[in-house]
């Protein structure tokens, strides 16, 4: 029963995952920025929301994932969720690219923040957190559903911090998803301890200070 738990955990909080579920909290749960002049998530109308969500899910989620596949199909990675180190260049920098596509699209189709903060600030989190993994990976085989759990609890918790009102529950929930993820790839032998604590960690750091300079630049 742990065992199907662990991996059913593992699935539902894959790393490709995790940023899109950020922007879902941050969209629909009711929030008011303390910068009235700030373009609210909440508020967008729910046309633009689910246009800006199918943009961000595809190159967050179904365009990496499909490369993944063909990668897998092609054998370049000999399983769809990496597990082998030596593997994970190719990968990353799959996810790398997907993130900076993605910011450049929102930078250039929308300049001067005329989308709330996180749809640039997020794609441009995950280019920088995978960029600093690929070099870590060099010595630790570090977890990329922890840097994914990180990314998403750096998001929020800098996103509540740019709200004056937003539902604090979400982020203890966040925590425990976050504590599910690295439990289950501790219990799954995936990972050694400082492989998943590094790596949430720093995807934490990097997420909450590139919204936190990208708001102080707009």
């Amino acid at each position: 029963m742990k065992a199907i738990l662990a991996h059913l955990f593992s699935w539902v909080f894959l790393p490709l995952f995790m940023p899109t579920y950020g922007i879902l909290l941050a969209m629909y749960i009711p929030s008011t920025p303390n910068d009235l002049s700030q373009v609210s998530m909440y508020l967008l109308l729910p046309e633009m929301k689910t246009r800006l969500f199918l943009l961000f899910f595809l190159f967050s989620a179904v365009a990496p994932g499909l490369s993944f596949l063909a990668l897998h199909q092609k054998k370049v990675i000999s399983t769809i969720d990496i597990e082998n180190q030596r593997e994970r260049n190719i990968p990353l920098l799959v996810m790398m690219a997907y993130s900076l596509v993605l910011f450049l699209l929102f930078f250039v189709k929308a300049p001067d923040a005329a989308l709330p903060i996180a749809f640039y600030a997020l794609p441009l989190s995950g280019f920088i957190v995978t960029s600093i993994f690929m070099g870590i990976n060099r010595w630790i085989k570090i977890s990329l559903h922890a840097g994914g759990a990180g990314i998403l609890v750096g998001f929020l918790f800098a996103f509540y911090l740019e709200q004056q009102s937003f539902a604090t529950w979400i982020l203890p929930v966040t925590i425990l998803a976050s504590g599910l993820t690295i439990s289950a790839r501790l219990y799954l032998n995936k990972h050694r301890p400082i492989e998943v604590y590094t790596g949430w960690t720093l995807a934490v750091l990097i997420t909450f200070f590139t919204h936190y300079f990208y708001l102080q630049c707009v």
